[in-house]
């Protein structure tokens, strides 16, 4: 009996692992559209325009993945999450991919039989306060009711800050960062507090936004970046180098206006990047022009930050630690050769 048990074991585990491996890649070229998580509302990440369409930052790390695998950006379905619900859609198969604002961490990566396939914006948590209650440091918030996301590393980050300078503080959680900005609006809590990013997106949704202000202080590390399940490397390589592709393409001065363009350089790298030589598409089962079609379909990755939380945007975030390796910032994407 054990031994036939101890059969049926390793039998579905191979099974198991078998299924892993077979993978989400040909999952989504046979329905023939991704399912991508996304934030349920956050302004220049992912959120909905007027037209009910789709936009931000994390919106374009889905386009690109759609535009790599089918050559068609729009073949995405969105799947809005709460901070609560979204690693249970990413590991149950509901999404496919997640491209919500995610915050990557050892845990997660290690716990949560989940992938981080790289970083598409570098952040650090602050706190926003109304001008009224006199506050310019958040050395002097001891006391304080603070607004906050459940399920998030924010209120992880929250407790260490408050008990590292030996503080106190009232915490009230939401289930979204829309909760989260009406109580504070309201005037439920003295703090909100967040993503430095996403304080100053909820900001621009507030009654009298130029009576709010985020204080100097960034009190954690904050890289966000798209996820995937762990046991499913051709997935994981697709997601990854898309994101890549779209850095890539940055460094090398090739965007959507110039593509067509760039497809007759000399250039051994623009070359590889475009499909022009080699067969680098096949490695990830895709064409070879599949960067090519994510650069003129979405863009590369400075086109991106500029229309969606850039300087071109309501939000009007400067690049920062956001800019490209070679322009003081941290973006740096492993050679696609």
């Amino acid at each position: 009996m054990r031994k036939i048990l101890s059969t049926a074991i390793v039998s579905t585990s191979m099974l198991v692992a078998a299924t892993a491996q077979a993978g989400t890649l040909a999952d989504v070229k046979s329905k023939g559209f991704m399912n991508c998580g996304v934030s349920t509302g956050l302004p220049g990440f992912s959120n909905t325009d007027d037209k009910g369409e789709w936009k931000g930052i994390d919106v374009d790390t889905c386009k690109a993945v759609a535009a790599a695998v089918f050559g068609d950006a729009s073949k995405v379905k969105y799947v809005p999450l709460t901070a609560k619900e979204r690693f249970t859609a990413l590991q149950s198969g509901e999404v496919d991919l997640l491209s919500r604002n995610t915050t990557w961490t050892l845990t997660r990566d290690t716990g949560l039989g989940l992938n981080f396939a790289g970083v598409n914006y570098y952040d650090g948590q602050g706190f926003m306060v109304s001008k009224k209650i006199g506050v310019k440091s958040a050395l002097e918030l001891d006391g304080a009711t603070v607004c906050v996301q459940a399920g998030t590393t924010t209120e992880l980050n929250l407790a260490d800050y408050f008990r590292a300078n030996k503080m106190s503080y009232k915490p009230i959680t939401f289930d979204t960062s829309d909760q989260t900005a009406s109580a504070f609006d309201n005037g439920r809590c003295d703090v909100l507090t967040s993503d430095q990013s996403q304080l100053y997106a909820l900001r621009i949704k507030l009654k009298n936004p130029s009576d709010a202000e985020v204080l100097p202080e960034v009190i954690s590390k904050e890289p966000l970046g798209p996820v995937v399940r762990q046991g499913d490397d051709e997935w994981f390589n697709v997601a990854k180098w898309s994101l890549n592709a779209m850095i890539t393409a940055e460094e090398l001065g090739v965007s959507q206006a110039n593509v067509d363009d760039m497809t007759k350089s000399t250039n051994p790298n623009i070359q590889r990047l475009l499909g022009v030589t080699g067969e680098l598409g096949t490695k990830l089962k895709l064409n070879n022009d599949w960067a090519y079609k994510i650069v003129k379909q979405v863009g590369n990755y400075g086109e991106s930050f500029e229309r969606n939380v850039g300087t071109g945007s309501p939000l009007k975030i400067q690049r920062g630690i956001n800019a490209l390796w070679n322009k003081g910032g941290f973006l740096y994407a492993p050679p696609i050769r």
